[in-house]
């Protein structure tokens, strides 16, 4: 758990230049939180363009979506409180529209099986290449409560996930630190690049 906001919102700042660079968060797309303690997290604001965040373009909300200021949080907000309720291990949540995940409206595949790639071992908890990792496609939603309720309903019954996708839109992936899941932003594009290439 983090506790020097200062610090927090220097690494989501770096984050989306890192994840500007790589062309995973193109015009104002995406979307970033971090767990500031037990019921607080810092959210990147709507529209703010990921390649120039800075720290007017973070805000700080509870776990039930309450925030003060004129700025608003991502429309998304549900889907990062519902995985930080979810799993109290996640201290960080990025939501990138990288062109692989963004490519998933055109297969009608649920579920991607990453399997055998040394990559692999970019995720937490993952030592080895030899293991299989899910990640499911989730149908888009723009009633959010509706898809963070199915996504919910989805990990709780799988629980060595590490991201989703949501068709035609884009993938989360959630980690103990900012640093962790940067990492696990730019393996996943990759490796959903071979197999979906």
């Amino acid at each position: 758990m983090y506790n020097d906001i200062t610090a927090i919102l220097s690494e989501l700042i770096n984050a989306g230049h890192i994840l500007h660079t790589l062309n995973m968060v193109p015009a104002t797309s995406g979307n970033f939180s971090a767990r500031l303690d037990d019921n607080k997290i810092a959210m990147t604001v709507s529209g703010a363009h990921k390649g120039r965040l800075c720290e007017q373009d973070i805000l700080v909300m509870d776990m039930e979506g309450n925030y003060s200021g004129e700025k608003k949080p991502s429309a998304e907000a549900g889907l990062h409180i519902q995985l930080y309720h979810s799993k109290p291990e996640i201290n960080a949540v990025l939501h990138v529209h990288s062109k692989s995940a963004t490519q998933t409206k055109k297969t009608g595949k649920k579920f991607i099986c990453l399997e055998g790639y040394e990559l692999l071992k970019a995720f937490e908890a993952v030592e080895s290449h030899d293991v299989v990792m899910g990640i499911p496609i989730i149908e888009n939603n723009q009633d959010i409560n509706a898809l963070a309720g199915s996504i919910d309903a989805f990990l709780h019954g799988h629980e060595a996930i590490h991201a989703y996708i949501i068709r035609g839109h884009g993938f989360y992936t959630w980690a103990s630190s900012i640093e962790a899941a940067l990492q696990q932003c730019e393996a996943l594009e990759f490796l959903l690049q071979c197999e979906l290439s």
